[in-house]
């Protein structure tokens, strides 16, 4: 083999060396492109192709009088007919055996005779055609390095013939057959075995050099080596597994067998039905109830196995049988840990918690907690819900809270009858599987929302479940037999009671949660609130310090809401922002102080209220969901022109009626009220409240309307630290109004200390907590001239 200048291999005829005419290749050869893996010397292949591209291609090499062709793999993927650019320099000339034409498919045989290389494209579409030069290999071996390789080569082909099935016996024939000293066709051999990439088969093929070839083929052997072992200890694991189960499925069958042979084994049915009885043994059922039961698994005995009937009458005996009757559990007597229990989870409330502890108390007295229903009311985030788990935790029972909020079906009360399919009991009867008592603690949480539809009434359902009267005997349609509800303690939760219907009202003993003042959120958030937040975050108490003062500007510009729920999420804001610093290196403690607050939580929710005072300005008190607001009423004279009132502020038709009884009254009795007698008749009125966005309706501000016309009219402000509310009649009576505890929480939050209230709310101001009215001073009106006579 000769080499040139450059250290390549050149083919004999351009070294000048004498070669047999049938050994001469032309310079000059047609092309195929090659799609998919690179074709080497010494391989014999059949291809199919499109006679419609590559019959000219063919018929030009007859033409030429040649029986030779080159195949060249292409660059990439290609959509049509590959061109010159779209293939490697690279490629194998192959001897044409045979072409045989099939439709529009063409069938030819090549054998792989050399490497060459396009020195040049003659013509770069079909039929391509090149100049070459071609690389013929040694027939020998030149070296024992190569010798050497060419040993390993056939070593690491024997180690795959085991580890892949795919390599057969014409693999070990043809290894019986290979000579180590013909290294060059030993190598094209082995790397067309392999699975590689077609680049790492075209590099291959693009080295001349005999040795640099044969360590590339050694490295992708021993590729294709680690992953035919890796395969084969899949599977290996995977036959394993199957056999495995295959044992275990025959050992069973003939498990079984013997079992039946010996009279030892039973059919599922027989197994199921034992089952049933001896959960049937261990209950305390009632005579009807252990009636129907004998009933229904006389029934599933005769049923076959397949039948819908059997599936049906099989999950009504689970429901029956699961069910506690007669368990209970035993309630705690001692009073004192029950009010620490309380003292525990819950901060302040100490009307509520006392009235809870006064409930406890009779039920332990009477030996039964039960046949009263509890409710909840108050806005969101007082604590109505983690009250009720206090109550099962003080008692001892067994706690399950469901949302009847948007409950539509009564189904969900008392359950769908066994005739449906996928019928199940209703939610009180789960609930007492699932707390596996007879007596546990069950919550009704947002009574206030529950709905009806044509599908029924939920509200109704329940008048039957919270009378103590008759849930003794509750009856369940898919159960269809009577189970003793009356050991059920019933708590229930609401925001407003308006939207409770009257009945179901007057089955529940209405407890009031009013909402929180800023010092019993701050020791809220101090004892409850940072403790959990910080227990999620993984961080400790003293990884994080917040002052005095950033509380308070916490309390007072994000949460002043009744409820402590917007509270937590600031908390929880702050803690995470602390995270963030502790990670970024801080050193703990993060301190916040009040320059802090804003930068982590934002711009405040609420800014400060300053109280107007004026002409015409009076401060009455609302009642809002979220608790008690004040509600500042402005009233003035645009003009002499034409005498009215106008109306803003988004004001409903039951607070617009309050207006203009307002402005009749005071317009009517203008002299008596010490206003001058001829105002009204010219003076066009507005009277606005505000903020404008916010809707607002009721008959609560009459009495501060009237307040604000008269103080317009005399044209005085009413003295400082006044706010009011009350409905006003056309006869000048003020009658009571409702939210009386909010309002004056409200009140109490803005730092008002003169309050004026309905004459008739005075029993309702005595049920407020002493906390709350704690530095109020109520004033109490029976007419308008009685509320006039405390603002003039």
């Amino acid at each position: 083999m000769d080499v040139d200048q450059d250290g390549e291999v050149i083919s004999p005829e351009a070294s000048g060396q004498i070669i047999l005419p049938s050994a001469a290749l032309p310079g000059i050869v047609q092309v195929i492109p090659q799609e998919s893996r690179p074709f080497f010397p010494g391989q014999a292949i059949p291809l199919i192709m499109s006679a419609e591209q590559w019959l000219p291609t063919l018929e030009e090499v007859r033409r030429r009088d040649q029986d030779v062709i080159g195949l060249i793999a292409t660059k990439h993927d290609v959509d049509g007919v590959p061109g010159a650019s779209d293939l490697y320099d690279m490629g194998c000339l192959c001897k044409i055996h045979r072409v045989h034409r099939e439709g529009d498919q063409l069938q030819v045989l090549l054998e792989g005779l050399q490497r060459f290389q396009v020195r040049r494209w003659i013509k770069e579409d079909t039929p391509l055609t090149a100049s070459v030069r071609h690389f013929p290999d040694p027939s020998q071996s030149q070296s024992a390095e190569e010798t050497a390789y060419a040993v390993a080569i056939i070593n690491t082909i024997k180690e795959l013939i085991p580890l892949n099935p795919l390599y057969g016996e014409e693999l070990k024939i043809f290894l019986a057959r290979s000579n180590p000293n013909e290294p060059a066709v030993l190598a094209d051999f082995a790397a067309s075995l392999t699975t590689a990439s077609k680049a790492d088969l075209q590099e291959v093929l693009e080295r001349v050099a005999l040795q640099p070839r044969m360590e590339l083929v050694v490295k992708l052997l021993r590729r294709e080596v680690e992953i035919a072992a890796a395969q084969m200890e899949i599977r290996a694991h995977v036959e394993q597994e199957i056999q495995g189960h295959q044992r275990e499925a025959v050992l069973r069958q003939q498990l079984k067998y013997i079992q039946e042979e010996l009279g030892l084994s039973k059919d599922d049915k027989t197994a199921e039905i034992e089952a049933f009885e001896a959960r049937i043994a261990d209950l305390d059922l009632p005579d009807k109830v252990a009636k129907r039961l004998d009933e229904e698994l006389n029934k599933l005995r005769i049923l076959e196995t397949g039948s819908a009937e059997y599936g049906v009458t099989r999950n009504y005996l689970e429901w029956l049988t699961c069910l506690p009757w007669g368990v209970v559990t035993e309630d705690t007597t001692d009073l004192t840990a029950a009010t620490k229990v309380l003292d525990r989870h819950h901060e302040g409330l100490e009307d509520i918690k006392a009235r809870i502890v006064e409930f406890l108390a009779l039920g332990i007295m009477k030996g039964d907690a039960a046949g009263s229903i509890i409710c909840f009311v108050g806005p969101p985030g007082v604590g109505k819900t983690s009250l009720g788990r206090s109550i099962a935790e003080a008692l001892g029972r067994r706690f399950y809270r469901f949302s009847v909020g948007g409950m539509r079906d009564e189904a969900e009360i008392k359950g769908h009858r066994r005739t449906y399919i996928g019928a199940m009991p209703g939610k009180l009867i789960q609930a007492l599987k699932d707390t596996e008592a007879a007596n546990p603690v069950i919550m009704l949480d947002e009574i206030d929302k529950i709905g009806s539809s044509y599908q029924g009434d939920p509200a109704s359902a329940l008048l039957e479940v919270l009378d103590p009267e008759q849930n003794g005997a509750f009856h369940d349609h898919y159960l269809d037999v009577e189970f003793d509800l009356s050991k059920v303690l019933f708590i229930c939760t609401a925001n407003q009671l308006d939207t409770i219907p009257g009945a179901l009202l007057d089955r529940m003993e209405v407890i009031h949660l009013s909402g929180y003042l800023d010092n019993e959120k701050l020791s809220i958030a101090r004892k409850h609130l940072l403790p959990r937040q910080l227990q999620r975050a993984g961080l400790t108490k003293g990884d994080l310090k917040i002052t005095p003062a950033a509380w308070r500007k916490v309390i007072e510009g994000y949460s002043r809401e009744a409820g402590v729920r917007r509270l937590d999420k600031a908390i929880a804001s702050l803690v995470r922002k602390s995270v963030v610093q502790l990670l970024a290196d801080a050193s703990p403690p993060i301190t916040v102080t009040d320059d802090d607050v804003e930068e982590y939580l934002g711009k405040p929710l609420y800014e400060k209220e300053q109280l107007q005072r004026g002409v015409g300005v009076v401060t009455g008190l609302a009642w809002t969901a979220l608790g008690g607001a004040t509600l500042p009423v402005e009233a003035t004279r645009v003009h002499e022109r034409n005498p009215g009132l106008k109306l803003t502020g988004q004001l409903g038709d039951v607070m617009r009626e309050s207006a203009n009884i307002a402005y009749s009254y005071v317009a009517g009795h203008a002299d008596e009220l010490g206003a001058p007698e001829a105002y009204f008749d010219s003076a066009n009125i507005h009277l606005h409240v505000p903020a404008g966005a916010t809707p607002k309706d009721g008959p609560s501000a009459g009495i501060t309307m009237a307040c604000a016309l008269v103080s317009l009219a005399r044209g005085k402000a009413i003295r400082a630290g006044f706010a009011m509310t009350g409905e006003l009649t056309l006869t000048g009576q003020v009658y009571p109004v409702g939210g009386i505890r909010e309002k004056l929480l409200a009140a109490k939050r803005q730092k008002i200390k003169q309050i004026i209230l309905p004459a008739a709310n005075q029993a309702d101001v005595e049920a407020v907590p002493e906390h709350i009215r704690k530095g109020l001073k109520i004033h109490f009106a029976e007419t308008l001239n009685d509320v006039l006579a405390r603002v003039f």
